[in-house]
Parts: structure tokens; sequence; C-alpha cells
């Protein structure tokens, strides 16, 4: 009895095995679990584990394949192995990268575990998300995930909610919309409307949790989808083949389906960056972070549904830099800082009631500290009519030095309202600027 019982035991036990082996597994008695994230510049920045080492992962519903980016002695760190040359190819004007695709992985994201997971590490040291962001980013996962668990992405409350599809239990919601998905390489497009110059376009576009702007359509006179006279050029990302340009603009509507968001920004991104993209004939664009912030939204690929509910970011009115200017986080810098220290001397000429006499000291310490360059400044720009040049690094901005912010909240200083007068210190090549210049808004 003790040896049947024994060979049952073993064969559950490699069931199991075999059954995590091959998917996401919760291994809790929930079979569900949370996970706080990173909400930086409308992107969904999570903890990952793999082989053991601990890094930060962009959640992007518009990859296939799970990337790691820029890890120096990535083979030795994650002790990856049984890996191969490919080339991968996505959005950008540049040629396709190379990559090591390594086997049998172990990933783990809160509770949930997968234990052969395949991994793409690509060496390119210009695809780098960590600068732009100001925070580590070590890679970008997504088709791998959603296939195997239904994730919520709580974007008011910054957390996901990763649950075994068996154990997915749908609540009723009057004031939620549901849609179906479909899916093209493995990425989940939606159906939805854009309303241009007076006219309700239908489109179909990829739901882009991995890009940080608003809505991306791709131009085409014949459906009615292109940019209205009032427009600028400007930078609009990165992609795996290198940076985006186009235009920068706004739509009449977006609507997914009861819920209608009015003077939604929008860019059109040029052909030669989207030509990958485009291979896809039925695509109209992204719909990217700026949108997807404003619902809770869960995406169910088993079933091809995403459900939206719209939170406290709904009504957040439409923005977009009004200084021109893009920073990155571009190694450290010495800083000179001043510190206070009290002494008992004679040379002070404070006497408390003692008769102990109590000096100020003004003392200097060097610190390294984030150094924030200009890394893109789109022509006729505030920032570019004022003189401000690519290669400027930040000192202080408004009289307060640039270290004492984060890259993003610098950046959200660009974003505020028409006329605000944004002073900056910069250094050029070891001389010290002074420039100041009034936010612009393009479409009043």
């Amino acid at each position: 009895m003790k040896k049947a019982l024994a060979l049952i035991l073993l064969f559950f036990c490699l069931s199991n095995f075999s059954y995590s082996q091959g998917k996401f597994v919760v291994q809790n008695k929930k079979r569900s679990d949370k996970i706080r994230f990173k909400f930086i510049n409308n992107l969904i920045i999570i903890p990952v584990e793999i082989n053991g080492v601990e890094l930060s992962f962009l959640l992007d519903t518009g990859v296939s394949k799970p990337i790691i980016f820029n890890f120096l002695n990535v083979s030795d760190t994650l002790k990856i192995k049984d890996t191969e040359k490919i080339y991968l190819r996505g959005l950008g004007e540049g040629e396709s990268v190379e990559a090591l695709r390594s086997k049998n992985n172990v990933f783990r994201i809160g509770d949930a575990i997968k234990l052969n997971q395949d991994l793409y590490a690509v060496y390119d040291t210009n695809l780098n998300f960590a600068p732009r962001l100001g925070v580590p980013v070590h890679g970008i996962l997504g088709f791998d995930l959603f296939k195997d668990l239904v994730v919520e992405m709580n974007y008011s409350h910054k957390y996901i909610r990763l649950t075994e599809s068996e154990k997915y239990r749908y609540k009723d919601c009057k004031k939620c919309e549901r849609f179906n998905l479909e899916f093209y390489n493995n990425k989940p497009y939606i159906n939805s409307k854009v309303k241009i110059k007076n006219k309700q376009i239908p489109v179909k576009l990829l739901i882009d949790s991995g890009g940080s702007d608003a809505l991306w359509l791709f131009e085409d006179d014949t459906l009615g989808i292109v940019s209205n006279k009032k427009y600028f050029e400007d930078f609009l990302g990165h992609g795996l083949s290198g940076s985006v340009y186009g235009k920068r603009s706004k739509i009449d509507e977006f609507s997914l389906k009861s819920f209608v968001l009015k003077r939604a920004n929008v860019a059109y991104p040029d052909s030669t960056s989207i030509s990958h993209a485009r291979k896809f004939k039925g695509r109209n664009g992204s719909l990217a972070g700026n949108i997807l912030k404003r619902f809770n939204v869960i995406m169910d690929y088993r079933n091809a549904l995403v459900t939206f509910k719209k939170n406290g970011y709904y009504h957040e009115k439409f923005s977009y830099n009004k200084s021109g200017i893009e920073l990155a986080h571009n190694g450290v810098r010495f800083v000179k800082e001043r510190e206070n220290y009290i002494s008992d001397n004679n040379l002070s000429n404070e006497t408390n009631q003692n008769g102990t006499k109590i000096v100020f000291d003004a003392r200097y310490k060097f610190s390294l500290k984030p150094a924030y360059e200009i890394v893109e400044l789109r022509i006729d720009s505030p920032a570019y009519r004022a003189g401000l040049k690519n290669g400027d690094v930040v000192l202080s901005i408004n009289g307060k030095p640039a270290h004492h912010y984060t890259l993003q909240e610098i950046m959200y200083m660009f974003y505020d309202d028409d006329g605000k007068r944004i002073r900056l210190k910069v250094d050029r090549d070891d001389v010290i600027l002074n420039y100041t210049f009034q936010l612009e808004d393009f479409f009043k």
C-alpha cells in the first residue's frame, strides 16, 4: 500500500512538473497573485526573476518574444545556455538586430513561474530604455505571459493580477466594455473608431502597453486617416530597429464603444519607420499607454477577450511636451554640495545661556549625481529657438539643481500649462550657459 501511494505521489509530482514546464503556473492555493509595478511615462515596469536574478521588465502586449537588453555578462549572470544566433526586426528606420536565443530559462513573476522559457538577449548598446525612463529596465515581456494567464492591469492602483484561466471568474460590471480580440503574430488587436475631420472611421489597432503615447495611426488617404493641417514633426520613440519619427496632432474623438475620448493625442509615424508593422494589411495603428492608463484592463488571451473599466485617469487632459526637449539619464557627474557643520570653538559670534559658543561652519562635499542630457530637440520648438542644443547637460531648472528631481519629474514640467516660464542652466562642453523660454501649446 505504501509503495502504491509513493508511486501515485511520484506520478502527481511529475505531472505537475511537466505542466509547469510548458506554461506559467501560479503556485499558490488561490492560483492568483497580485504584483505591484512602477508606473513610468505611461508604462508598466514589473519585477521579473530570471534564473534566480531579480530584474525589471516592461510589460508589453506589443511583443511576441521576451527580450533582454544591454545586460553585461548576461550569459554568466543569468546562467543562460543552449544559445543560437537570430535576428529580430521591429519599429524604426534601422536594420534587424542580432540576438542570442536561449532555451530552458526559469522565469518567476510573483508566484507565477515557468520552467522552460525562451529568452532573446540583444547586445546592441543603443537598445537601452533605462536612460529615457530614468529607472533600470532590463527587458520586455509580453505574449508568453499573457497567453498563459488572465492579466489584470490596474493602472489606478499600480498593480497587475495574474490568474490561471481556469480559476478566473468575471464579475458583473455595468460600467465596463468588453471586446473580442484578434491576433496576428501573437499580438492582440482591437476594433474601435476614430473621428477625423468629423468623419467616423473604423480602425483595427494593436493594443500596445509598451508604447507611452496615446494613439498611433497609419496615414491612409483611401480611409480618411490623415493628419489635419495642425501638426508638428517630432521624435515619437524607439523601436527595435531604431528611432521613430512622425507627426503629432489631435483627433476629434477616439471611441471604445460607449467610452469616448475627445481631442485625444495622436501620432502619425513616417512610412519608413513602420514598414515592418504594415505587413499586417488590416492594421491601422496602435492603442498605447496614454489611453490604456485611463482604464483598468483585463487581458484574457485564452478567451480572446479584453475588458475596459474607466478609472481616475479617465478625465485627465491630453497634454504633450511643450518644450521640445527629450532628456535622458547619461551617467553621473560630480556635484559640490554645501553642508552645515556645527562645532564649539571661540570663533562664533553666537553664545547660548550656558556660555557655550556655537559656530556654524559651512563645509562642502562632492557627490555623484545623475546627469540629465538633452538627446532630442524638436526643430522650431521653444527650447530650440532659445538656443539649447542636443548634448547639453541640464544643471538646474527654475533655480533648483536638476539632481534634486527624478528624470520623470523634470519631464512632467515640460507638459505644464501654456506660457509657463522655464529657466535652464546647462553645461555645454564645460561652458555654463543659461536659457529661458516659455512653454507653448501648439494646438491652442
